[in-house]
């Protein structure tokens, strides 16, 4: 029994050591190094919005794509993840489905679609669309606010990121900064 007591000592003191370092210290140090050098980001990127009265709201992430389907708002991507083939039968039925909701959500637009409207992206979650995305709903969403054209082209500029140093990506606007700003809220 002290020779099984002997042998085990040492794994279950290399256990022990590892579980302190990679288990506490090591999360500790990142999390405090997060929490100091990117808080928001640490956090989640949540947009917290203090509001006329005081208090401060919450509207969610600037990550993660939120839900709008009104006409006075910019209606972000399709949400959900797809992993079908871009030319599967199952593919074109969802994107002529949504070609269709479109239609009907703004019969009066009669220009072509963007494809990131109709699509979803790979994550199902993707907080932002193309500007010409963005583009294609401008007069809509003018129209339901009673607001011109170029003021709409102007808060969607303000939330359009360009190419990551320049080079790599495409320019993107969020969708939910967009509306939060239309809404006055930013």
């Amino acid at each position: 029994m002290k020779k099984i007591m002997k042998s085990m000592r040492p794994p279950l003191l290399f256990f022990l050591i590892l579980t302190l370092l990679c288990g506490v210290i090591y999360p500790g140090i990142v999390t405090a190094a997060a929490q100091s050098f990117f808080p928001s980001k640490a956090n989640g990127s949540i947009i917290r919005v203090k509001l006329k009265d005081g208090t401060v709201k919450s509207y969610g992430s600037s990550l993660i794509a939120q839900k709008f389907t009104k006409p006075e708002y910019l209606v972000g991507r399709p949400s959900g993840v797809s992993n079908l083939s871009p030319v599967s039968r199952e593919q074109e039925k969802l994107v002529q489905e949504r070609i269709k909701w479109w239609r009907q959500f703004d019969p009066e637009n009669k220009a072509d679609i963007p494809m990131d409207l109709v699509t979803a992206s790979g994550s199902g979650a993707d907080p932002h669309i193309s500007p010409e995305a963005a583009e294609y709903q401008v007069g809509r969403i003018a129209k339901a606010r009673g607001i011109k054209d170029d003021t709409v082209r102007k808060i969607i500029d303000k939330y359009t990121t360009g190419k990551f140093l320049g080079i790599w990506g495409e320019k993107a606007v969020n969708v939910l900064k967009v509306n939060l700003a239309l809404d006055g809220l930013l």
